[in-house]
């Protein structure tokens, strides 16, 4: 481990150094070592899979899964992540996430890029964590991949360790309705221009900061609960209506339940954009792109959902409305999604829920005639009685042959 620290610089004073301490198994050890160092890390191969790096990433997932909310606290499901990733395409510039984890944004950013044939070396990374357990995972797991960073421990509202940064892109995971944040000592703070938001939820104060960090064509794209969405309290609503009046707005995705190991309340994803007129693509000004994503993903266990081939569609409907090149394009789909005008989100009171502007889904078109529709039906539900009774009456011989009739 010193070792380690001495030829990277950046992990001083990260590493744990424990491994000799009596209470440790020696044998299981052993063991270990005897597994890591079969695993073949240099070749080729292994280097472009990342297999260390996916390693550590499958242990993080296990660990949070396996302490609910004390674990997730510094893990965002991978689909998650690849969403936000899809969506925004960091592939230059400076990429921040004030609440980084386990630096999850980050590894996936430098994978998209990789994946889309870019440089790593188009990317500067910031970060910070407050946790220091936490920021010390975010170190080595940049480490572990070879990614610079410049990575801050403290807590980004009392301590921000990146002050003067004006973020290219955002992407960032805060922990849900925070309620001992400590707001009431930052009422004056140059962050809040939309608003102060209330000492009791901390939602609207990492907007803010989210927006004090934006770059002037920068764009952001964060998790946070579904109430975010619609409370009017404590000035809450005010703020909302605030971001929305000033155009910052850009696109909502309601997600669907079960994705996080650490909740389970309802999340959404807000995306944000200094500047909606974009030179690179169309103009977007005045209009929200909503999208209703509640229904998609699938169960992987019992508990837990994710999102697979739902990423891409959500992410291209995205990039459609944005004119982007070839995404083709954009079309409302009742159900799925709608581009609003700012009008239409005032008549229903600066709420930003999908579920209010897409609609239902379309039904499927019927043209058999009503009167025929029930004669067929009636017709089937006879038939489907009869073989009832029959099935009924042998599962009855059966049981009688066996000596357990009536």
């Amino acid at each position: 481990m010193a070792g380690i620290e001495r030829d990277n610089p950046s992990l001083k004073g990260v590493l744990p150094k424990e491994y000799a301490r009596p209470g440790l198994d020696k044998q299981r050890l052993g063991q270990l070592i005897d597994l890591v160092t079969n695993i073949p890390l240099g070749d080729q191969e292994s280097r472009s899979r990342d297999i260390l790096g996916r390693v550590y990433e499958y242990f993080l997932s296990q660990f949070a899964s396996a302490e609910g909310k004390k674990g997730g606290e510094f893990y965002t499901p991978r689909c998650v992540v690849k969403l936000l990733v899809e969506m925004l395409e960091p592939f230059k510039g400076r990429v921040y996430d004030p609440c980084c984890g386990s630096s999850g944004m980050f590894v996936q950013s430098e994978e998209f890029i990789t994946a889309h044939g870019g440089k790593l070396g188009d990317i500067s990374i910031y970060g910070q964590e407050s946790n220091y357990t936490t920021w010390r995972l975010a170190k080595m797991n940049l480490a572990i991949r070879g990614i610079d960073g410049q990575i801050g421990h403290g807590d980004s509202f009392h301590n921000d360790r990146h002050p003067d940064l004006r973020a290219d892109y955002i992407l960032a995971n805060p922990p849900f309705n925070v309620s001992d944040w400590r707001g009431e000592l930052l009422k004056d703070d140059k962050r809040w221009k939309h608003g102060v938001p209330p000492p009791g939820n901390a939602n609207f104060a990492w907007v803010q900061h989210i927006i004090f960090h934006l770059a002037p064509t920068g764009l952001a794209g964060f998790v946070l609960a579904n109430g975010s969405m619609s409370s009017n309290q404590s000035g809450e609503g005010e703020i909302r209506k605030n971001l929305i009046e000033a155009d910052l707005v850009d696109c909502m995705v309601a997600l669907p339940g079960q994705l996080f190991y650490s909740t389970q309340i309802p999340a959404c994803l807000w995306f944000l954009a200094r500047d909606k007129k974009n030179h690179r693509f169309r103009d977007r000004r005045g209009e929200v792109l909503f999208v209703d994503a509640r229904k998609l993903g699938n169960m992987v266990d019992r508990t837990h959902r994710e999102l697979t081939d739902d990423i891409a569609k959500i992410a291209h409907t995205y990039h459609a409305w944005r004119g982007e090149k070839n995404a083709g394009e954009y079309t409302d789909v009742p159900g799925f999604c709608k581009a609003a005008k700012l009008d239409e989100i005032r008549k229903h009171g600066h709420v930003l829920t999908p579920g209010r502007y897409v609609g239902a889904e379309a039904a499927e078109e019927d043209d058999e005639p009503f009167g025929e529709k029930m004669k067929r039906l009636a017709t089937t539900l006879v038939e489907q009685q009869a073989e009832a009774a029959k099935l009924d009456a042998a599962i009855a011989a059966n049981l009688k042959e066996l000596g357990y009739g009536g």
